[in-house]
Formats: structure tokens, sequence, C-alpha cells
């Protein structure tokens, strides 16, 4: 099975960086989804994230509840309530990008919300709760995918969703899952494998222990969902995140916290320029 090792030679040349031109919706819109007002952390790294990587406009789109919650922890991120799948679903008309699961909560509102997002026009970042949700209902996911929406479960996700296709090799499954998903798949590990639904695939080599702390995944949905709304292609995209997320992890080192992450973004992004 052939594949490449993701390294910066191979994406480099698809990130999104500002004409002289430039303006903040010409540099994309990115919307992440928040869970209730105990549940907001999450939504705010993913939307901190996606601001650092480049994305022109950053908006948290959270429950009623969660809005004096999030308003005093937010400066250049903008927020908008919502309070049913449908009021979410116009909130995020306008995004390129949307990432949703993130401390979302493994109910109903969570599938709806997913449902209503995927009527809008933005490419979807499906992670955490948002995948655990669908665990026996997984058709039901695939049906309202397509091939720009980008999946990031850890193994255990994984199997929830595609029961059994770990035993067949961790890139093997990443590419029958992303075949199956119609989706580009991230299939996150040691080496995470990045699968597109066509059969590609890269195998990340420069994972770092130091990403074994809560928030890192929520980090990276944010980064992934930030170059989509810059019109960078969903694989590429997920491509290029993983690796600046283990390389910023790495450049930290020890004592890093996921709220670290985004901060080492902008030394990362000028060595690629």
């Amino acid at each position: 099975m052939m594949n490449d090792s993701n390294e910066p030679d191979i994406w480099r040349n698809f990130l999104p960086w500002p004409g002289p031109d430039a303006h903040k919706h010409a540099r994309g819109r990115l919307g992440v989804v928040s869970g209730r007002a105990h549940q907001t952390g999450a939504a705010r790294l993913a939307a901190r994230a996606g601001l650092r990587i480049g994305a022109g406009v950053v908006r948290i789109l959270c429950p009623p509840d969660a809005v004096t919650v999030i308003a005093p922890a937010i400066e250049a991120i903008m927020l908008g309530p919502f309070g049913t799948a449908e009021a979410l679903a116009r909130e995020a008309d306008d995004m390129d990008a949307v990432v949703v699961g993130p401390a979302a909560g493994v109910d109903e509102t969570t599938v709806g919300n997913i449902h209503a997002l995927a009527r809008t026009g933005a490419a979807l970042v499906v992670d955490a709760d948002g995948l655990t949700v669908f665990k026996d209902r997984t058709a039901e996911l695939f049906a309202i995918l397509d091939h720009d929406d980008v999946l990031t479960p850890h193994e255990g996700e994984f199997e929830r969703l595609f029961p059994g296709l770990l035993a067949r090799g961790r890139a093997v499954a990443a590419v029958e899952a992303a075949r199956l998903a119609d989706a580009v798949v991230v299939l996150k590990g040691r080496e995470t494998v990045v699968a597109a639904p066509d059969g590609r695939f890269r195998i990340n080599r420069n994972g770092s222990p130091w990403l074994a702390t809560a928030g890192t995944g929520d980090v990276l949905a944010g980064m992934i969902g930030g170059l989509i709304a810059q019109r960078m292609d969903s694989f590429e995209a997920a491509s290029a995140a993983v690796w600046m997320h283990a390389a910023a992890a790495e450049q930290f080192g020890p004592g890093l916290i996921s709220e670290d992450l985004p901060e080492r973004l902008p030394a990362i992004l000028a060595a690629l320029a």
C-alpha cells in the first residue's frame, strides 16, 4: 500500500497566504459550535486555533445559556447565539467552514445541529461528541457528508463509527473509512493517518507525546477548519494542520497545555512561508 509521509514539501504550496488586497472576509469565515454554559472551553480552543491559523472571521455559535460565559473570554472572536437547529443553520449560512462536536453533548440536539449544518454551504469538521453520537447509526451521518467534510476521530471514536476496521491496520482502516464516509478522515494517534475518499493517505511521523493532554484535539479541529475556511483543499488542510499541530507541541515541549498551541502557530507559519 503506497503512501506519502506527511511532510511540509507536499502541501506547503497550498497554504493560503493573503494577497496585498486581502480583507477579513476574503481570508475565510469559520464557525465553531459550542456546548452548553459548562462546556464552552473546547469551542474557545478551536476558535482561537482557527483565528491563529489565518481565518479572517471566526465566530463561536452557542446556545443562549453560554453567551454570558463565552463573551468575557473572547476578544477578536465573535459570538452568535442560537436556540434551535434551524437558527444555527441561519447563523452558519455565510460560513466557509464549521467545526462541530467538541463538548457538544452526546444527544439528539447534536444530531439535529449536524443535520442542519450539513444543509448549509459550509465544509464541516466533525469531532468528538459529533462522532460519538452517531454510534450504531453511521449511515445517517455518512448520508449527509461530502468529500469536503472532515472527520477527526481518535481510535476510540473511530471504533464506534467503524467497528472492526482497526484490526486491518491503521492506514488501511483510515482509507476504508474515508471511502465509506465519502469524507476526509483524520485517524489521530502517535502516527496520525490522514485519508481522502479517493484512496490517498498520508502518515504523519512528527507526532509529539506532549499532545497527550486535554483539549489538544479541539485545537487541531480548529486548525483544520481555519485552513479550510481559507479555501484550502480539505485533504491538504488536514495534512498541514496535523503536521503543524505536532510541530507546535514539540517546539513548546514539557509543560504544554492545549492553550499554548495556538500561540506557537505564528512561528510555525513564518517558518513555512
